[in-house]
């Protein structure tokens, strides 16, 4: 048993954990793979569970200490951080993040922009990979304050918060504009006839989902909030987390057909934007991590640019 180390593996989603103990990272793979329902098929990736490096070299595996808990990530998954209560900041703790000699005070690590200015604060592609409601969180943060959590100028902080509210401004201008287009749609299905009463219309379906919304929670492991996302908002995919989008992909079209109570068409055509989109921001996020290898950004501009590739 002097080979073999005891270490832990999860899901992308840290719903699932299991103890093993393996004598290679191959081993890992193959047996990690086996308690976590992934088919022989897959092709696995190995990241530290708290900070994403991924693992694959042999003898920096045989280097970790015992216990460390591994994830696990195959096809389109892509690590985040974990999600906490106090602000997402006890990951970035781990790592050791160096905040400057500005004093922070309790109220600034309770506050809901603080981990995700530290996320960003250590790879500002980041951002590509961020939900609407994380951009508005940053969006509204004190500006001095969120200024000295980025370590920017007060300028630069604020071309940053003006950024991210035109990319915002600018997809909700797109959501208004497909409403109004569904809305078209359906005046012109009621002047062709009965048969366009049959679907339901997005007042009675939102009225449905959110009284059945808390139901399904426990079954389906989303957040209620998602569930509403889903259920009740046009193009949901651009208003969803990474790992939220993850999840609808993962589950596939059956189980999410249980879980919003859709028809096969129009689950389908929801996890097919939603897979768009996930490939998308991955595409991005890759795309500006291969550049930053290259170089460092810059300027504001940079963020721009990849604020603007997140909303198209």
């Amino acid at each position: 048993m002097a080979d073999r180390k005891p270490c832990k593996v999860c899901n992308f989603t840290r719903q699932k954990s299991y103890g093993l103990v393996v004598p290679s990272l191959e081993e890992l793979k193959t047996k990690g793979s086996e308690c976590l329902g992934f088919t022989t098929s897959d092709l696995v990736t190995v990241v530290l569970e708290d900070d994403g490096t991924i693992v694959a070299d042999e003898a920096y595996f045989l280097c970790l200490p015992t216990n460390t808990k591994f994830m696990l990530l195959h096809e389109k998954q892509m690590w985040s951080p974990l999600r906490r209560l106090d602000g997402g900041t006890a990951w970035m703790a781990r790592n050791s993040v160096i905040l400057g000699s500005d004093a922070v005070d309790a109220a600034m690590l309770s506050a809901p922009w603080w981990g995700l200015a530290l996320q960003l604060k250590q790879d500002l592609a980041s951002v590509i990979l961020m939900s609407e409601e994380d951009l508005q969180n940053l969006v509204d943060a004190p500006c001095p304050e969120l200024a000295s959590a980025l370590g920017f100028s007060k300028r630069k902080t604020e071309n940053l918060q003006e950024t991210l509210q035109r990319v915002l401004d600018r997809r909700e201008e797109e959501r208004q504009s497909k409403e109004l287009l569904q809305l078209f749609i359906k005046a012109v299905d009621k002047e062709e006839g009965p048969q366009a009463t049959s679907r339901p219309s997005e007042e009675e379906a939102g009225s449905v989902d959110v009284t059945d919304g808390m139901e399904v929670d426990q079954a389906s492991e989303f957040m209620p909030r998602t569930l509403m996302v889903l259920k009740g908002k046009t193009s949901p995919e651009t208003r969803l987390s990474t790992e939220a989008l993850q999840m609808v992909v993962a589950k596939g079209v059956e189980a999410m057909q249980q879980v919003l109570g859709w028809d096969g068409v129009r689950t389908s055509s929801l996890l097919q934007a939603c897979e768009a989109e996930l490939s998308r921001r991955l595409q991005q996020a890759q795309v500006v991590q291969s550049m930053r290898g290259s170089r460092e950004p810059s300027s504001e501009k940079t963020v721009e640019e990849e604020s603007k590739g997140s909303s198209n």
